[in-house]
């Protein structure tokens, strides 16, 4: 049976844990009822399913939120300190065992003069430049000073604050020698949606992030631009202070360990990762939608199944959508992994382990895990836009699709979907040249002493971008597919595919004549990414679907 040793106060308690399903608020209450269990008036404490409390573990001083499940967070034998609210008793840091808490180690180092990497050095190439104790806090200040030199567009105030949640949550891990100050005050800027300016362009991907991390850290020191939904943009200060927050102030590497970090690709990566889930399963209805209205059939390969028309065998482009999209999923379930790994690693430099006393300089920094799973994203999920845009060929062209050409009445004086083909082709033709994997390119930085990097800021903004035309890609073929129901007319399809029809008319009405089109795509196109196509099929698994969603159209095809 799993164990963990908890410190209450001066006493250390051991625990067991039939189940490590339980959370760390049950942890606690069970140390509280061991503490009390015989001391008189319970030791000045009341019920201990009414204290309240903080914990940590004892090993790299990560917090432990009380909702945490004991098997996420902790391995057996972990020790874990426990702080009650308001307790003078408590400890005010966490003891290890056996070493010193991250402050002292720093403290130690910067007494000694003891020369270690962003803590009483420069950075990159004046590693070996020994800063003045006297000049410590400046050299923190100024590297988030110098290191903030992005450009290009800000990202929008939910990407960045992504991007914080997520420097909040490595930071939180106890590795990267910050102070629970600084971190209360990241948090309490979180919870006010108080979001620096970052540009979007000007990170290689190693060491990490260093320009957008650095606008955010800037934001933070109430210096640059911030946002929030009470002030809109302003000066960082004045954002601050209209919240009843203080800027932060650095102590020594606590610049360094603001910047350095993968989130920049990570919080992007799982934005990109999130749409190209909802897309893929919506991919699979779109698609079953087609296979309808072009009278396919859901029994690939079996020649019987055309007995009542002059075709054997369906185009690739409806026969293959298991196969095509089939590894699509896979790919996505890949990516998902490897960045839901980078996104709850510690990924600093130094990184401090104050258990051990000492600090090691490492290259979890390095985005090239996230770099080489986003490309591969982009180049995956770009295959549902390639079969789209040819299904949506097939529905445009009369000699494939029995159906009136580029699906309007009276061709000639209307040109009908025309256009919206050749939009749909130049999304793929886009695609193809953003495909290209950026993580195969290196360029040798800060005076050759960073000399290999990920380039992964780029794989993940590109990723967003493919993935944004696979969904405007699959928005055609929707009206597309939509548009050649009303030619079938009275015939009905499935009760699913209906009710995916009845959403579309709902935002989109038939094409009877020629109108403006662009605000069609949009609108078909938000119903994607608020993923309202996937809901009134309530599918749970892809490419598998399609059987289930045709019935097909045509009056004598047999479906499985």
């Amino acid at each position: 049976m799993p164990r963990f040793t908890v410190h209450v106060r001066d006493e250390w308690l051991t625990v067991p844990c039939k189940d490590t399903s339980y959370t760390i608020n049950w942890l606690g209450v069970e140390a509280l009822k061991r503490y009390v269990k015989n001391k008189p008036d319970n030791g000045g404490i009341p019920q201990a399913k009414e204290v309240r409390f903080a914990a940590r573990r004892c090993q790299g001083q990560g917090l432990l939120d009380a909702d945490d499940i004991i098997e996420d967070v902790l391995e057996d034998n972990d020790f874990v300190e426990l702080e009650i609210e308001g307790d003078t008793m408590s400890s005010d840091f966490i003891p290890s065992q056996p070493g010193m808490s991250y402050l002292e180690l720093l403290d130690t180092i910067v007494k000694e003069k003891k020369v270690v990497y962003g803590i009483t050095t420069g950075f990159g190439k004046f590693a070996r430049t020994v800063i003045p104790i006297s000049k410590l806090k400046e050299l923190q200040e100024n590297l988030i000073r110098s290191h903030s030199a992005g450009l290009g567009r800000p990202l929008s105030p939910e990407r960045t604050r992504m991007l914080l949640a997520l420097r909040i949550n490595v930071l939180a891990k106890g590795y990267s020698g910050i102070s629970l100050e600084t971190l209360h005050n990241m948090i309490q800027a979180f919870n006010a949606s108080c979001l620096s300016y970052v540009p979007e362009k000007g990170t290689v991907g190693a060491s990490g992030d260093l320009a957008p991390l650095a606008h955010l850290a800037l934001g933070l020191m109430g210096e640059g631009k911030m946002w929030s939904p009470k002030s809109g943009w302003a000066d960082a200060k004045y954002v601050l202070e209209a919240h009843g927050l203080k800027p932060v102030s650095l102590k020594p590497k606590e610049g360094l360990a603001l910047i350095n970090g993968t989130q920049m690709i990570t919080s992007l990566g799982a934005e990109a990762v999130e749409r190209a889930e909802s897309i893929a399963m919506q991919a699979d209805v779109i698609a079953a939608l087609t296979l309808e209205v072009l009278k396919g059939t859901t029994k690939a390969f079996d020649s019987e199944s055309h007995r009542f028309c002059d075709r054997v065998q369906d185009a690739y482009t409806m026969r293959c959508c298991p196969q095509v999209h089939g590894v699509v999923n896979d790919t996505i379930a890949f990516v998902r992994n490897i960045i839901n790994t980078e996104i709850n690693s510690a990924t600093d430099n130094p990184m401090v382990f104050s258990e051990r006393g000492e600090t090691i300089s490492g290259g979890n920094f390095h985005g090239e895990y996230p770099a080489k799973a986003l490309d591969y994203l982009a180049i995956g999920v770009h295959e549902l836009a390639s079969i789209s845009e040819r299904r949506i060929e097939r529905l445009c062209n009369p000699s494939l699709s029995e159906l009136p050409a580029f699906l309007v009445n009276e061709g000639g004086l209307n040109s009908g979907f025309m256009i919206a083909h050749c939009t749909a082709a130049a999304l793929v033709s886009e695609n193809k040249v953003l495909c290209h994997p950026s993580s195969v390119d290196s360029l040798s930085t800060s005076a050759a002493t960073e000399d290999h990097v990920s380039m992964g800021g780029w794989a993940a903004r590109k990723a967003l971008r493919v993935i944004e035309h696979v969904e405007q890609v699959l928005a055609i073929e929707l009206l597309a597919a939509c548009q050649g129901i009303e030619f079938l007319r009275p015939v009905r399809t499935t009760t699913p595919l209906e009710k995916v029809y009845d959403l579309v008319r709902s935002v989109v009405k038939p094409w009877i004549k020629d109108r403006f089109m662009s605000a069609d795509i949009e609108a078909v196109h938000r119903l994607l990414v608020d993923q309202k196509v996937i809901k009134p099929v309530k599918i749970n698994t892809a490419s598998a679907c399609l059987t289930d969603l045709s019935s097909s159209l045509c009056p004598g095809v047999e479906c499985c």
